[in-house]
Order: C-alpha cells, then structure tokens, then sequence
C-alpha cells in the first residue's frame, strides 16, 4: 500500500517538474512562429535562386559532388547578400521615416507664401 502511494506520488512530482520546465519555455512559442513565418519563404527564395544555377552544373557535366559543394556556396553567398539587405533596412526604415516626418514637419511652415500688403490701388 506504502509503495503505491510512494510510486504514485513520485509521478505526481515528476509530472509537476515537466510541467514546469515545459511551462518556462512557453515564451518562445511566439518566437518559433515568427521564425517559421519569416524563415520558410526565406528558403523557397533560396531554392529558387540556386535551382536553375544547380541544373546548369548538372548538365555541364559537372561531378555530383562538386555541384553539390557549388550549390551550398551560392546558397551561402545567396542567405549573405539576403542578411545584409535585412540588415540595412533595419537601418534605413527608421532613417527614412524619420526623414520623411521632419520633412513633412518643416515643410508645412516653409510653403506658406509670405504675407504681403495689397498693392495701393491707384487713384
């Protein structure tokens, strides 16, 4: 009887310490979806890139594994260019907007045409 209980309690505590740790790293379920939405088109833009290069070496007559080592390296070259371009518009976006604001901002001011009297009407 004593070992039912101990054997169920122990299981209980097991579950309760899975739960936990699992409960912990529910913050990065939002992250997995982030990156699963950003990251799988990221690759279908890859492999669509590098599909034609591939097939081109392939009917060059290249040997396979030499195709598969160019293949990898215009991938790399290709997800390179690709990071930098994402990193650059995480610069130039918040650049571009804040130029765009102040430009709207001073513009108001500076197109309103100067106040002037009326000419004198003639007599």
């Amino acid at each position: 009887m004593w070992a039912i209980l101990k054997s169920l309690l122990t299981q209980l505590a097991i579950w309760k310490l899975l739960l936990k740790s699992l409960g912990s790293l529910a913050w990065l379920v939002p992250l997995a979806f982030i990156l699963k939405a950003i990251g799988l088109p990221l690759l279908i833009l890859l492999a669509v890139l590098a599909l034609p290069l591939l097939l081109l070496l392939f009917v060059i007559g290249l040997p396979i594994i030499l195709v598969i080592v160019m293949g990898g390296a215009l991938l790399s070259l290709t997800m390179v260019v690709l990071s930098i371009g994402v990193a650059a518009l995480k610069i130039a976006i918040p650049v571009a907007l804040i130029w765009f604001v102040l430009r709207w901002f001073f513009k108001s001011r500076d197109d309103q045409p100067p106040m002037t009297s009326p000419p004198p009407a003639a007599a």
